[in-house]
């Protein structure tokens, strides 16, 4: 069921996204080369455990997942997608990494991620970021009152496909209020003026995920979360919580 959300209801979320916000910043800002994955994860939770917010991620287990995830964070480096989860691993510099996080605060969630190197990154991965943050941005801008689900999925899909890029069929964006993952589900490609109508109020995670190697498929590593490119290339993730409203879209997620 897809809930409309109020005024109210919004303004509160726009409070759990600064929280992500200020995660996703914080994390990017310490991120550096010999830094484990888990060490990412510690200064998320400071962040999370400082703002009073709880995270979505910690504990969560869809059904897809063997157990639940042991982290507020969903760290992928390089070939994995999403879902990577953290642990000892070093970063080493020229590592693509996928920072994604979520927050819970007095009852609604935000969700957001970003895609950055470490150290210096190569021209191949720069591209693919900027395209990815390009299409996350054409798709805020389709999320208009009049339009529909299919004209966000086609602003994104139209960037990656023209870019040469690869998207994951089963994973992309979906509402957010009250729980993390609601209805409806945003794909990251499809046709135009398809799929329901948005309005005022609906809350949308926008967040395309591109694949340098072009192809759409992956597995799913030996730990059951993370999602890798069959082919070994790198992958990007961005994200943001995007109010659709009379006004105009309205992101929710920045610090």
């Amino acid at each position: 069921m897809v809930e409309i959300k109020t005024d109210a209801a919004m303004d509160a979320m726009r409070a759990a996204g600064q929280v992500v916000g200020k995660a996703l910043a914080a994390v990017r800002a310490a991120a550096a080369p010999g830094m484990r994955l888990l060490d990412l994860d510690e200064v998320a939770r400071t962040v999370l455990n400082e703002a009073g917010a709880d995270s979505p991620f910690l504990g969560y287990r869809p059904s897809f997942a063997p157990t639940p995830f042991p982290a507020v964070l969903c760290v992928s480096v390089n070939d994995a997608i999403v879902h990577g989860v953290p642990d000892g691993t070093r970063l080493r510099d020229g590592d693509l990494v996928s920072i994604d996080c979520g927050a819970l605060l007095d009852g609604w969630a935000g969700d957001a991620a970003l895609s950055f190197t470490v150290g210096t990154a190569r021209p191949e991965d720069q591209r693919l970021m900027d395209t990815t943050r390009q299409a996350l941005e054409a798709g805020i801008a389709a999320a208009v009152v009049g339009a529909r689900i299919g004209d966000i999925s086609h602003a994104i899909g139209s960037i990656g496909r023209a870019a040469g890029y690869g998207i994951p069929e089963d994973f992309g964006g979906h509402g957010i209020g009250r729980q993390m993952h609601e209805d409806p589900a945003v794909p990251n490609d499809g046709r135009p003026r398809r799929g329901m109508v948005l309005r005022h109020g609906l809350v949308l995670a926008i967040e395309p995920m591109f694949l340098a190697g072009g192809r759409n498929d992956y597995y799913a590593a030996a730990d059951g979360w993370t999602l890798r490119t069959t082919d070994g290339s790198r992958a990007a993730h961005f994200e943001h919580t995007v109010a659709v409203t009379d006004e105009g879209p309205r992101v929710l997620t920045t610090a």
